[in-house]
């Protein structure tokens, strides 16, 4: 049954969609000149008995704030997270701090895998919009890997209104279509207000794009990958989230060789120009960085990220250098 999930972009402390907002509060040391990001802390603190663990693995974190977009807030983040094995479940934790560190809600899993309309083996990968408009928080996750749904809350913590939004028949010779980021951006003549970037297969993993006039339906999907992994000399690339930085927009995302990427697609989705890696594991990291959520909280940058392989990963808190 849906239980509720998610929380909305922090105003100030996090930039617009979750992209970084803090550009200059760091050496520019990588493509786009994105910020020198060093490990900070592993994000959440499980109690002796987790509320929900089934798999003891944690993937997809959506960081949002929550303070300004709501009364009686539990604190002012809410990390977003999931296991990704059967039964997934979609989960929070809270800190009043974005260096953390976070502390799961005892009421997790917010979203499980008997939904309103069907029951899937699992539900997983959350991403979070708020939509000012209605006032409302949108939740996106999939369940199946094929389908990717939307609910929606009030409060941020209790969800309704499960809708099917994606899947592999609307995007011709995929297999899967998950791991979708929605972000308030405006494709030229598209009549749109959001747009979303997912994995979708077909050929290895790409990143595709979609589009919709108020991120809740009469969603529109391109049959033409956005970002494709041969100019990585990668085979799947994955974990795709959005970045406003320098006038222009890029997706960064992570490949199948464990390191993060970021390529430049424009302001029109118009370009493909891939400009190389921003961020790679380090020891703790157990080989592999992946699916990247941004937040900024006064004028520090920081990155919440997957660590670790795929059925055993745990999220990480990443925070940028200060410039000298």
């Amino acid at each position: 049954m849906l239980r509720g999930a998610a929380a909305g972009v922090a105003g100030i402390a996090l930039g617009t969609g979750g992209t970084l907002a803090g550009a200059g509060a760091a050496r520019a040391a990588g493509p786009a000149g994105m910020p020198t990001y060093r490990y900070l802390r592993d994000a959440i603190v499980l109690p002796p008995v987790p509320a929900h663990n089934p798999t003891n693995e944690f993937i997809f974190p959506c960081i949002r704030g929550v303070y300004d977009k709501i009364s009686g807030a539990r604190a002012k983040y809410y990390l977003y997270y999931a296991p990704h094995e059967r039964p997934g479940g979609i989960c929070v934790a809270f800190s009043d701090k974005l260096d953390g560190p976070f502390t799961e809600y005892p009421g997790n899993p917010l979203i499980d895998n008997a939904l309103p309309t069907t029951t899937v083996t699992h539900v997983s990968s959350p991403h979070v919009t708020w939509d000012a408009a209605t006032r409302q928080f949108f939740c996106y996750f999939h369940g199946e890997n094929t389908v990717t749904r939307v609910a929606r809350s009030t409060d941020g913590l209790h969800f309704t209104d499960e809708t099917p939004i994606l899947s592999t028949r609307m995007v011709p010779g995929t297999s899967e279509t998950s791991y979708a980021r929605v972000f308030e951006h405006t494709l030229p003549g598209r009549n749109n207000k959001y747009v979303m970037v997912f994995m979708g297969v077909r050929n290895g993993r790409r990143i595709f794009y979609g589009w919709s006039p108020n991120g809740w339906d009469n969603w529109q999907f391109s049959p033409t990958p956005l970002v494709n992994p041969e100019p990585d000399g990668v085979t799947d690339i994955s974990g795709p989230s959005l970045v406003k930085r320098n006038g222009t927009t890029y997706v960064a995302y992570h490949g199948n060789d464990g390191r993060m990427r970021i390529t430049e697609v424009g302001n029109a989705f118009d370009r493909e120009n891939h400009l190389g890696i921003f961020h790679a594991p380090i020891a703790s990291d157990n080989g592999r960085v992946a699916a990247p959520s941004f937040g900024t909280e006064n004028g520090v940058d920081y990155m919440f990220y997957e660590a670790g392989s795929r059925l055993s990963a745990r999220i990480c808190i990443a925070r940028a250098v200060p410039s000298a």
